[in-house]
């Protein structure tokens, strides 16, 4: 015979609790239905992986990016780890001697990432990758997604999600480098080619696929980012 429930109030504190959990849930969704607060200068969003160092081309591409981007007087936002995040918050420094724009990095704390990169200049730290996806959407008005792992892949998804069913407003998403043309032929074909549908031929059509070989595609990401940059009041 099971010994008694030493506690006759269990049941109350377990319903008083996960109502809590709920309405701190309902909370948070009306906090993130407020509109993104009005910045100076247009802000791009570079996401890639973690492992490739400086020794690897794409990092040095990144790095180009990103000053090139500095240049025309854009924020650059990433992960604040190492890697492409590193490379892309350098670009921005190298850029900008006078301070004028801002490297951010939205780091999270990971058993293999210790600390930021050396270049970020204004961090921010999460706990979690909600909060973390969250601060990055308020942040950009563009995203450029480099070749990476999981960790980036969660980050495509989740932005394009967002962009398919209008929970951001529209936003640049650029895809630089084959394997992201590869995932993206994989999609039409399995996706919106199946059959069933599972995905419309105008979802496939939110992200922007570029050759990373091939510098006119970054110059053709950077002409369009500066033609929106020029709309913002304190653009020069």
């Amino acid at each position: 015979m099971s010994a008694p429930d030493c506690n006759p109030h269990k049941d109350l504190l377990e319903r008083v609790l996960r109502d809590s959990v709920f309405d701190l849930w309902a909370m948070i969704d009306r906090i993130l239905m407020l509109p993104r607060l009005p910045h100076d200068r247009f802000c791009v969003c570079i996401f890639g992986s973690a492992r490739l160092m400086a020794d690897n081309p794409v990092y040095q591409d990144v790095q180009w990016l990103a000053q090139e981007l500095t240049y025309l007087g854009c924020d650059i936002v990433t992960g604040g780890g190492p890697g492409l995040m590193e490379a892309a918050n350098a670009g921005s420094v190298s850029a900008d001697p006078e301070n004028r724009t801002r490297s951010v990095g939205l780091r999270i704390d990971l058993p293999h990432e210790q600390g930021s990169n050396p270049y970020v200049e204004e961090l921010y730290e999460h706990s979690n990758f909600f909060s973390r996806l969250h601060h990055f959407v308020l942040e950009a008005d563009a995203f450029v997604v480099m070749p990476g792992g999981i960790g980036t892949l969660l980050e495509l998804v989740t932005i394009w999600q967002l962009l398919q069913v209008s929970k951001l407003p529209p936003t640049p998403l650029i895809l630089v480098g084959s394997m992201w043309r590869d995932f993206l032929i994989w999609a039409n074909a399995a996706m919106a080619k199946g059959q069933p549908a599972l995905a419309s031929e105008v979802d496939l059509e939110i992200p922007i696929a570029v050759e990373q070989a091939y510098r006119r595609d970054y110059l053709m990401l950077l002409t369009s980012a500066n033609s929106l940059a020029t709309k913002l009041p304190n653009h020069h």
